[in-house]
């Protein structure tokens, strides 16, 4: 099983900047992409940003040069940098984990974490 434990968003004013992290664990094999998605109430889940292991990234339009992915592949982390947030970023934040299971059998995998709310105020 792949585990995607990611820390506590929180709550921000518009224009500050929030962190978040994300730590992958478990029979996580070997990991190719990782990334951040988000779903704000009635509304559809999107993808925000992706890394690959390789280091290239893509993001959403919404949050080019206002967000920044990165990843620390030794930790099997990825974080994400939210700076000049607005009051539509409000949503919760899903980690995104993707990869090949170790064994004789490539298996890929898809995973997601729990969720971390992400509010921010007008």
């Amino acid at each position: 099983q792949v585990q995607a434990v990611e820390s506590v968003g929180g709550l921000a004013q518009a224009g500050g900047s929030l962190r978040l992290s994300c730590a992958a664990s478990g029979s996580i094999g070997s990991i190719n992409a990782m990334g951040w998605y988000r779903q704000a109430p009635g509304k559809q889940r999107e993808s925000v940003a992706t890394i690959t292991s390789n280091g290239i990234t893509n993001y959403a339009d919404s949050v080019k040069g206002r967000f920044t992915i990165s990843r620390d592949n030794a930790k099997s982390s990825v974080y994400l940098q939210m700076n000049s947030l607005k009051p539509e970023d409000t949503a919760v934040y899903y980690c995104y984990v993707g990869g090949v299971f170790a064994g004789t059998i490539p298996r890929t995998y898809h995973h997601w974490g729990q969720g971390t709310q992400v509010t921010v105020s007008s």
